[in-house]
């Protein structure tokens, strides 16, 4: 399980935002802290990446960078959120490019470049997904692992 804030999801939205006007994909993951046995997201963080029309890719120079960021200030990567063109779904690169692949990994999308997307309708159109012990990506239910507080 996951905490956010309404100001993480509006953080959220301004970072796909700048690449979505250019209608390119984007990718930007939610750091955390451990609380209580959940993850807290402390921020947003856009990580050095080669993006095009449907597609993302982190560089290992960008692989590097984040895990500074992340042994900086002792965090973890909550959730990595996503664009696509067109719908929302776990397409076979979203699966292959992932950055976090453990189990109960989270990987949201969100459709159309999330231009169309607003805080208010972030849940509706957001679909996310979990990494099952069987290494599938299955859809699950916005709030069965995400909490907004």
């Amino acid at each position: 399980m996951i905490t956010i804030s309404p100001s993480i999801i509006d953080d959220t939205l301004a970072q796909l935002a700048i690449y979505g006007k250019g209608r390119k994909e984007i990718v930007v993951l939610w750091l955390a802290k451990k609380e209580a046995g959940h993850a807290v997201v402390q921020r947003v963080y856009v990580p050095l990446q080669e993006t095009g029309r449907a597609f993302f890719r982190i560089p290992p120079k960008g692989m590097r960078l984040l895990f500074e960021e992340l042994r900086k200030d002792r965090l973890m990567v909550a959730a990595q959120v996503h664009t696509h063109p067109m719908e929302a779904f776990h397409s076979w690169a979203d699966d292959t490019m992932a950055v976090i692949k453990h189990a109960g990994a989270l990987s949201l999308v969100l459709p159309y470049f999330a231009r169309e997307t607003t805080a208010a309708n972030f849940v509706e159109q957001t679909k996310v997904f979990s990494l099952s012990k069987s290494n599938e990506w299955d859809e699950i239910t916005f709030n069965q692992e995400i909490a907004i507080r």
